[in-house]
């Protein structure tokens, strides 16, 4: 009985993880396309021509806890100060392909 319960559960266990969905993953060559049509008129470069020392570079997101795709995520989502939200004109993973064009760009120094 124990052994028919244990093939039982390793079938189960194979069919779940071979016909499960993959995970989403964010996409930065879009995120790039994206960026470029939506943020570079105030990010160019990863400058900020609004708030000058807010800008996309890597010490200054990890100085204002932004180094990360889920703060990038919210702030291009809802916006805040000077920066308009995104949510309705972009589309959810729109904004995570941007987050992680982001996030490359920032460990490249933007180069």
């Amino acid at each position: 009985m124990k052994k028919i319960i244990s093939v039982l559960l390793v079938g189960i266990a194979i069919f779940t993880f071979a016909f499960s969905s993959p995970a989403f993953a964010a996409d930065s060559t879009s995120g790039k396309k994206i960026f470029a049509a939506n943020c570079a008129s105030c990010h160019a470069g990863g400058k900020n021509l609004v708030q000058a020392n807010k800008t996309l570079k890597k010490e200054a997101l990890q100085k204002y806890n932004m180094y990360s795709a889920e703060a990038i995520i919210t702030q291009v989502t809802k916006g805040k100060g000077a920066m308009p939200a995104f949510k309705g004109r972009l589309k959810d993973n729109q904004i995570e392909d941007v987050a992680a064009y982001v996030l490359e760009k920032a460990d490249k120094n933007w180069m």
